[in-house]
């Protein structure tokens, strides 16, 4: 049978199939829907209530307290009122404008912050017609060409506002001027405080008159307080405030976390640190057809107990502040200008008390700077105290036996001075009575011994970097040019040399080449006093879990001693530099230093450092710096005290004279700790 090829035929049978198709699709959508709609219809409500569904969260809450280790509150939080404003879908900026006059009439408002160009674009905005005549007819035609962009022409109008033209803005129109900034400041719809701590009067009067005020609302906040005033306050840290929410420099790292950019956050030291204990929870809600449910109740954040006592930290810092002013009265003190101490627990790396101050001549007499952060990032010229360190080295290397006497004398190489000890007399001295006595020829001669030259007056001598290495490695370990691991940001790890040479070398051995922090001094003595065993040093004992009241909630956490690293060097040799230490503060060098502290161990030190008098970044004078390391009692030490004086004396100055601030600021602090902590 013959196939019908009739072109109609077939294009017949092709529309019936496609109509076939058509119509069993449609069964196909319609049985789908009816399924939907009849046995899936719980899903399909659950999916679109989920898109109706928003959540939204509360302001931050309220941070974590920060406690002394007996218990006492050093900061705290305290409710404050804060008023704000929210752009609303409407707001023209003439609605703007005479809703910022509103309130600069009911608020009291500080514009001192206000700058110059802030004040000309507010008289732009009201003053457009003026505004637009600032422009010449050219640089509108260079505009509508796309040669200057419209932030061009703003910026010119901005800059021909005449200081004249701003003489007419009264007080109240420099307050609206201020408020107008704040209601633009940021992003376009969030909102921006306008005020914190505002009175009980204007939080009322926003309160009562809110349907007057489109955008504007009044509400509680928090902000830290400071029963202790400034003590300790550098290490304490910042906040950012309502109005800043995320500064610009921190949006990355704490958006990345989740953050919003109006929330509160810790900038510095303990508050940025411990940012993730002290924050709190935000309030959780759901909105769902207009409807605001709270869905889940956020808490403040948890309090953390820090090591400090604060008792002992005022008194620290009061000794410090009395002390520095009596020495810039003496004699030869133009250049000193700070002293340094940290208090620690040595059997635990636990600090008790640091601070620093910086001293300022003014006019009326002396301005006092709290510079407790210099412990961290600053840096000194240590000198002798790091002679316990040096002797490690030769015991490590083998080339120092406990009892080994070298007679002190000058050490001279071909084309150089000579170098010797503060006295030229101190005769046969052991590894004891060389620290008793300070002797640099001792160390200068086992530095020597650890190079491998045999020594002979006026010699020539080069050496490679083996003998520096060898000593940097030993100090690394007990805790000198490396971090200290304390729980803050913006730890130094100090200078490190960059050249090598016998003179170098030498200067080495007596802490007269590498510059180390206060901290780094700290963690090197409890080194010793641990004989080998290096500890985290830490401000955190606890974390302690929020509560609803004002009380002290549950641990959460306790801080446990960390062990960093332990020096493989024979415990007998750390015994024997505690001898050594002991003898020092038995001897006239350090009697008395640690005031009457039971048997009490440790070293002075005199560095020669440099001071860049002028400020132009060179340093151009030779000065001397003071330093001491001490523990106590001996057999069983409950405190360790590191204290720098840098620069306390200069060369040719007008007196030989040498301060001893160091000195008094030790015994005075000894004595109050061991007359309450015994």
């Amino acid at each position: 049978m013959k196939e019908n090829k009739n072109p109609i035929v077939i294009t017949k049978n092709r529309l019936i199939i496609l109509f076939i198709f058509v119509i069993v699709c449609f069964i196909i959508i319609v049985l789908k829907i009816g399924y939907l709609q009849l046995f899936n219809i719980k899903a399909s409500l659950k999916e679109l209530d989920k898109l109706s569904t928003k959540k939204v969260y509360g302001p931050s809450m309220p941070r974590g307290r920060i406690y002394d280790r007996n218990y006492n509150i050093i900061v705290d939080n305290v409710g404050t009122n804060l008023i704000s404003y929210k752009k609303e879908s409407g707001m023209k900026i003439e609605d703007e404008i005479n809703l910022a006059y509103t309130l600069a009439e009911k608020l009291n408002v500080d514009y001192a912050s206000l700058s110059n160009e802030q004040l000309k674009k507010f008289w732009l905005v009201n003053n457009k017609e003026k505004a637009d005549k600032k422009i010449t007819d050219e640089e509108y035609e260079l505009y509508e060409r796309r040669k200057l962009k419209a932030s061009e022409i703003e910026s010119l109008k901005i800059k021909r506002v005449t200081d004249e033209e701003l003489s007419t803005y009264s007080q109240l129109d420099k307050e609206a001027a201020y408020i107008y900034y704040l209601m633009g400041k940021g992003y376009y719809y969030d909102e921006k405080i306008i005020k914190e701590d505002a009175s009980d009067q204007e939080y009322a009067y926003v309160i009562q008159n809110k349907n007057k005020l489109k955008g504007i609302s009044a509400s509680t906040s928090w902000k830290r307080i400071y029963p202790y005033g400034d003590t300790l306050r550098q290490i304490l840290g910042n906040v950012s405030t309502n109005k800043t929410g995320i500064p610009q420099e921190f949006k990355a790292e704490y958006l990345n976390k989740g953050y919003s950019l109006n929330d509160r956050v810790g900038l510095s030291y303990l508050e940025y640190e411990y940012e993730d204990e002290l924050k709190g929870t935000k309030d959780e809600y759901e909105i769902k057809n207009g409807k605001k449910t709270l869905i889940k109740q956020g808490n403040k954040g948890n309090d953390i107990v820090l090591s400090i006592d604060i008792n002992l930290q005022i008194a620290l810092e009061k000794i410090i502040e009395e002390e520095i002013i009596n020495a810039k009265k003496e004699a030869n003190t133009r250049y000193f200008d700070h002293s340094s101490v940290i208090i620690t627990d040595p059997k635990t790396g636990e600090i008790l008390a640091m601070a620093s101050k910086q001293i300022t001549p003014t006019l009326d007499g002396y301005k006092i700077s709290d510079y407790t952060t210099n412990l961290l990032t600053g840096s000194d010229t240590p000198g002798s105290i790091v002679k316990g360190a040096s002797m490690l080295v030769g015991y490590k290397t083998g080339n120092l036996k406990i009892g080994d006497v070298f007679y002190d004398k000058c050490i001279k190489f071909k084309n150089t001075p000579s170098k010797c000890s503060w006295s030229n007399s101190l005769g046969a001295l052991n590894d004891i009575t060389a620290l008793k006595f300070s002797s640099n020829s001792y160390q200068f001669q086992l530095a020597l011994k650890v190079a491998g030259i045999k020594y002979y007056y006026n010699m020539p001598i080069k050496i490679d970097d083996g003998a520096l290495n060898t000593y940097r490695s030993v100090f690394n370990k007990l805790g000198l040019g490396v971090k200290s691991g304390i729980d803050l940001p913006f730890e130094t790890e100090g200078y490190k040399g960059k050249t090598s040479n016998a003179g170098l070398l030498l200067n080495y051995s007596i802490g007269q080449y590498d510059t180390y922090s206060v901290l780094q001094l700290s963690s090197y003595l409890n080194t010793i006093v641990n004989e080998g065993e290096r500890y985290k040093l830490n401000l955190v004992k606890e974390i302690r879990k929020a509560t609803k009241t004002d009380e002290l909630g549950s641990v959460k956490s306790t801080y446990d001693k960390k062990l960093l690293n332990t020096v493989d060097i024979d415990k007998i040799y750390f015994q024997r530099v505690k001898e050594g230490f002991k003898s020092v503060m038995e001897g006239y060098l350090g009697k008395g230093y640690m005031g009457n502290s039971p048997t009490p161990a440790g070293k002075t030190g005199t560095s020669e450092s440099f001071y860049d008098s002028d400020g132009d970044g060179v340093v151009d004078t030779e000065t001397y710096s003071k330093s001491f390391i001490g523990y106590a009692p001996f057999d069983n030490p409950v405190m360790s005290i590191v204290s720098i004086s840098p620069h306390i004396s200069h060369k040719n100055g007008s007196s030989s004279y040498t301060s001893n601030v160091n000195k008094r600021i030790v015994s005075r602090i000894c004595n109050i700790f061991f007359e309450n902590y015994k």
